[in-house]
């Protein structure tokens, strides 16, 4: 009897879409922005329509859950209509925002009940802080909008990046906690951007890249997350999602990427989907 063998699961239509629809930022970072993004950058080849078309094939396709991230997404000049496009096709949404400016308008649109915030911070001091995003007042600004979010209870994920020796992350986590943000998440810079110290490989990754989660980048390219940005599986704007995620290249990249065992993983920037940020380790790499 011939027994013939099993072809390799594909894997399905992520949950979770990171679409990255800037690269323009108020901050620079200049040790660890992954995007390399900052105030001259610009928005990328993909239009205002051109997101708004892959918001709704997202979710005709089986996509749950976007989450806005840039750059810093808000400076989007379509980025209302674009989170008032996700929620109109019945996606859930999370907007990470580096909190350093929030326009009124922006307060009523994170109430929803459907969206979320995600942020960034550095050091309970402030020159740490600002050492990390290279911007003078970041600290304080930031500081504040998340206590604005936690008082107007909109669900708050926040996520610290250990970028130098000696940082004060124990200190900053604990003060977000007494703050009442209930996510905190400590991680490590990556190898990517400019964070990068060695070429970019799949060892970087924290091993949920590409299970259940993917990133559109500003020219479309869809990738397995957005730290693993150098991992090009198609474009959406040229191919569609549904074409790249039923198609050989995403296949093969996802199973590339080495897989963590499942009591041990954990994703930054890190969706609510999988995980408790506040009780989960920071995702080294799946070596």
């Amino acid at each position: 009897m011939t027994i013939i063998p099993e072809s390799p699961t594909r894997p399905a239509v992520p949950g979770f879409l990171e679409l990255e629809i800037t690269g323009r930022c108020q901050l620079t970072c200049p040790s660890l922005c992954y995007a390399n993004a900052g105030p001259a950058e610009g928005h990328g080849s993909m239009t205002t329509d051109d997101w708004k078309l892959l918001i709704s094939e997202a979710a005709s396709i089986g996509v749950e859950k976007v989450q806005f991230i840039g750059g810093e997404p808000t400076m989007h000049p379509g980025f209302e209509s674009l989170v008032h496009r996700a929620l109109a096709v019945g996606l859930d949404v999370q907007v990470y925002s580096n909190l350093y400016r929030v326009k009124l308008e922006h307060w009523a649109l994170f109430a929803h009940p459907k969206v979320s915030l995600a942020t960034s911070y550095y050091s309970d001091l402030a020159e740490e802080h600002e050492k990390v995003t290279g911007r003078k007042g970041s600290h304080a600004a930031t500081r504040a909008n998340i206590v604005q979010a936690i008082q107007r209870h909109i669900p708050l994920q926040v996520g610290i990046v250990e970028v130098f020796d000696g940082q004060r992350t124990a200190q900053a986590r604990q003060e977000l906690l007494a703050l009442g943000v209930r996510s905190v998440n400590v991680d490590r810079v990556r190898s990517v951007g400019r964070g990068e110290v060695h070429v970019p490989s799949t060892a970087d990754l924290c091993g949920q890249c590409a299970k259940g989660r993917a990133a559109v980048m500003p020219d479309g390219t869809v990738t397995p997350c957005v730290l693993g940005r150098f991992l090009r599986t198609g474009n959406a704007k040229t191919d569609g999602l549904a074409n790249v995620f039923h198609g050989q290249p995403w296949a093969d990249t996802a199973a590339r990427i080495p897989r963590r065992p499942v009591p041990t993983a954990g994703c930054t920037p890190a969706d609510s989907n999988d995980c408790d940020p506040a009780n989960t380790p920071a995702c080294d790499p799946a070596y």
